[in-house]
């Protein structure tokens, strides 16, 4: 097949899979039924194997069609980024930077980074997607962003982390809040995490990169978090421990306006800390969108990097 016809004939897959069957498909496509279902019988025959199941509804792929359809999503995505660069090449478009970030990230020193870009370069087409780590280290491998801000810890696992190229902004480290009526509230000292131990604890959802990284901390420390109640919004856990329902670990950024009600206290030794970092795919020849942010992002964020806790 040739390369047109073969990009075309995925992108027909993968709205198949989509949407769970070849009349659906078309109608995203703006094709007839009869031409998705020419494209799929294309790539069987392309493949030798059979990529569609047609016994089941809604229509289901195969093993080997979703490993095609994973793949071609990352053809399309370059193929979409070498069709834009040749058009700003040709002077026919502006640049184009698809930028995603965690959200204490997004609420805190983004957005004056993305201000600044907006003023030294007014001609980038500039998408900004909110998203937790789990789903920003797919769409970066993927191709569906350019660039993101994201974090990693020792805890978090290789498929969240991602084999990315990545530029140190600072370090992160988590502290401890208390109800402000708490017995340790009175304390003027920082804590350490085997003062918690007995506590019950407010925290992130099982599996979340926030309650791994909590989790590894109080192991290390010799006991598991006795975790009440759930969210892995920081705000609501905020309000739960004002409450009185609990104790809570947050990294630094979700505290820069803490909830009144909670008292915020430093660890002495064994913080978790995690490591936020803008990330892109280790590609020669990126756009000036990507060079350009990483330059504002770094500048942005220099007074933290200053304010780093000295590792213990």
């Amino acid at each position: 097949m040739k390369l047109i016809g073969l990009v075309r004939s995925i992108r027909a897959l993968g709205e198949v899979a989509e949407q769970g069957s070849f009349s659906a498909a078309a109608g995203v496509l703006g094709l007839t039924q009869s031409a998705v279902s020419q494209h799929i019988a294309a790539l069987e025959r392309e493949t030798g194997l059979r990529l569609v199941d047609r016994g089941t509804r809604p229509m289901a792929l195969t093993e080997a069609g979703h490993v095609l359809v994973r793949h071609g999503r990352t053809i399309n995505a370059r193929l979409e980024a070498a069709e834009q660069e040749l058009a700003e090449i040709a002077g026919h478009r502006a640049g184009r930077l698809r930028f995603g970030s965690f959200p204490t990230a997004l609420t805190t020193f983004v957005p004056a980074a993305l201000g600044r870009l907006r003023t030294e370069h007014p001609t980038i087409v500039l998408t900004v997607v909110d998203d937790h780590m789990q789903g920003l280290v797919p769409r970066l491998t993927d191709g569906g962003l350019d660039l993101a801000v994201v974090y990693d810890h020792e805890a978090l696992p290789a498929a969240t982390t991602g084999p990315l190229r990545r530029v140190h902004l600072f370090d992160d480290p988590y502290r401890v809040i208390l109800p402000a009526r708490h017995r340790l509230a009175r304390r003027r000292t920082a804590l350490s995490l085997a003062d918690l131990a007995d506590e019950d604890w407010v925290g992130g959802h099982s599996g979340s990169a926030w309650f791994r990284i909590v989790r590894h901390a109080c192991r290390a420390a010799g006991f598991d978090p006795r975790i009440q109640l759930s969210s892995d919004d920081y705000r609501a856990v905020q309000a739960f421990v004002a409450a009185g329902l609990g104790v809570a670990l947050i990294p630094g950024l979700g505290l820069v306006s803490p909830t009144a009600g909670v008292e915020v206290r430093r660890l002495r030794a064994g913080a978790p800390v995690r490591r936020i970092s803008v990330a892109h795919l280790d590609d020669e020849g990126q756009p000036p969108g990507v060079r350009a942010m990483i330059a504002i992002l770094v500048d942005v964020t220099s007074h933290l990097r200053r304010a780093e806790p000295r590792r213990s």
